[in-house]
């Protein structure tokens, strides 16, 4: 079971704090915890029951209406909506609450729906990445407990191998080559795993060296396949500005002919300083422009 601060709860809900300490008082459907220092905390049930509470008044029941539900009521309410209603935020609630229940099957209903309506590229960029990036947050946070991020991310993560295995490229129709690592100590490779998709979607040849890649292998390897293009993401490490600039400063000068492709969180709109050949992709359609333009 997870402990979640109130900021937690907002988080995940989109529903403001103050919001929810009016509710809390006013219909008495949360009951907050509270540790031994006299902390407050939520837990898991009330976590479900405000993504439940939030998804139904985006769906135009009064507040005071749904706190007369009981809550069997109000998740077969919730299903319902998610099943009949596909737009993006319906669909992050209900694989937040998939998260939580560790409900697998609940999970691929939802990919399955999202990928027969949208496609597997418009369910990914539109629909999983918001949510992981909101599941990362809330991980590095401590908002939810390492199985729950790692249940989910583990289902992307082969809903995701499935997908790059059927865009198969052969070595007489592809356009360019790409090498895609992370770096030494990065753990956090679904990101990476969508842009060799991506990649391999537009009939580009692909190097996938996957996680923590010392950066000697790197050399070493790139020596053997030469890509027009390198590709990384950082996420988690290395863990201050002046670690990831020099980090950035190193690959061009190690490929100084090799356009370096990176992204992540410790890179976008964080100020550094992009090398000639070094270029920083803010967002996948970043990437999906640049893979384009190389056309």
């Amino acid at each position: 079971m997870s402990n979640y601060s109130i900021k937690d709860l907002e988080l995940l809900s989109g529903i403001k704090a103050h919001t929810l300490r009016i509710w809390e008082q006013r219909y008495n459907f949360l009951k907050p915890q509270r540790t031994d220092t006299n902390i407050r905390y939520y837990t898991d049930r009330d976590l479900k029951l405000i993504l439940n509470v939030s998804l139904l008044k985006e769906n135009g029941l009064r507040i005071s209406n749904i706190a007369k539900m009981e809550e069997s009521e109000m998740r077969d309410h919730v299903i319902r909506i998610t099943d009949s209603k596909t737009t993006y935020p319906e669909q992050i609630y209900a694989l937040t609450l998939a998260m939580v229940e560790l409900d697998e099957e609940r999970f691929e209903k939802i990919m399955g729906s999202n990928i027969l309506k949208y496609g597997f590229e418009n369910t990914m960029v539109n629909i999983i990445y918001p949510f992981m990036a909101r599941v990362g947050l809330l991980w590095q946070t401590g908002g939810i407990n390492p199985a729950q991020e790692h249940f989910i991310s583990n289902l992307v993560r082969q809903k995701l191998m499935v997908a790059i295995d059927s865009q198969y490229v052969s070595n007489s129709e592809f356009k360019h080559k790409y090498m895609l690592f992370l770096p030494d100590g990065e753990l956090h490779d679904i990101g990476l795993l969508f842009a060799n998709y991506l990649l391999r979607n537009r009939k580009n040849k692909t190097f996938y060296l996957g996680q923590s890649l010392p950066f000697e292998e790197l050399t070493s390897i790139f020596e053997i396949h030469q890509p027009d293009f390198l590709l990384t993401i950082i996420t988690s490490v290395p863990g201050s500005y002046l670690e990831v600039q020099k980090f950035v400063d190193n690959m061009s000068a190690a490929f100084p002919k090799t356009t370096i492709l990176i992204s992540g969180p410790q890179v976008v709109g964080q100020g550094i300083i992009e090398p000639e050949n070094v270029i920083v992709l803010n967002k996948f359609q970043d990437l999906v422009d640049f893979i384009e333009e190389q056309e």
